[in-house]
Parts: C-alpha cells; sequence; structure tokens
C-alpha cells in the first residue's frame, strides 16, 4: 500500500461516508465503519503509528480519517465478512508491532444496512461492538 495514504479530517470523513451509505443503498452493497481507540497512558502518541500500519491494509478506495485519538476507516463493498478478515491483519499488525509504551487498541465495526444506514446509527454500533470487546454485531 502507497505510504503516502490520503488521512481525512473528520468533517470531510462524514461528508464521503454520508455520500457512500447513499450509494450503498442504492446499488444494494455493503459499507462498513471500523473504529479503533488506542488505550493506554500515551495513547496519542500512538496514532500516528497506528494510521501508518492500518494504511497498509487498506485499498486504494477505504477511506481513513484522524480525529483526536480516533482512527476510523470505511470499507467499501464489505460486508463483516470481508471486514472480519481485514480486522485479522491488522489486529496482528498492531500485535506485533513494538509501541514505545503499551498501547491496546479498541476496535469496533458496524455494517451498512446489516447495522443501521445512517452515520450516526453507525457510529454507535461501531462504539457498542468496541466496548463489547467484538468487531461488530
Amino acid at each position: 500500500m502507497n505510504e503516502a495514504r490520503t488521512v481525512l479530517d473528520r468533517e470531510t470523513f462524514d461528508v464521503l461516508l454520508a455520500n457512500e451509505l447513499k450509494r450503498a443503498l442504492r446499488s444494494q452493497s455493503f459499507v462498513t465503519l471500523v473504529v479503533m481507540e488506542p488505550r493506554g497512558a500515551d495513547a496519542a502518541a500512538a496514532v500516528p503509528e497506528i494510521r501508518a500500519l492500518v494504511g497498509r491494509e487498506l485499498r486504494e478506495t477505504d477511506m481513513l480519517a484522524v480525529d483526536g485519538t480516533t482512527v476510523s476507516m470505511v470499507l467499501l463493498d464489505a460486508d463483516l465478512e470481508r471486514t472480519s478478515r481485514v480486522l485479522e491483519r491488522i489486529r496482528a499488525s498492531l500485535e506485533h508491532y513494538q509501541f514505545a509504551t503499551p498501547v491496546a487498541v479498541r476496535i469496533g465495526a458496524a455494517c451498512c444496512p446489516t447495522d443501521g444506514a445512517d452515520i450516526e446509527t453507525l457510529k454507535r454500533a461501531a462504539a457498542a461492538a468496541g466496548a463489547a470487546g467484538r468487531d461488530g454485531p
């Protein structure tokens, strides 16, 4: 994957996500929102490293955003089964990476239309999945 991946700000990410959700509903395809939140004493310092690790696992058409310590991505044309394979690779990268201080990363995912068809519903579902310690519903 290209190391120079574009990282979107939250506002741009949300606008593009809203458009992709509309497209997915029209074309009867899947879009999955993944939210990653590092936990630990120096979680903020780990965000650039997490962003780089995640960026290597995404396709060029997928979207990546950073907002504070939250790293979000949108996987286009990806149901939860396909998303699980991507998350396995990301999780393996995170587990083998040597962060300066210990960091745990909470990961949650929610799929349109399975878990919701609007941004706020998907964000809540992804956050709930992350808090429950599972990738998705």
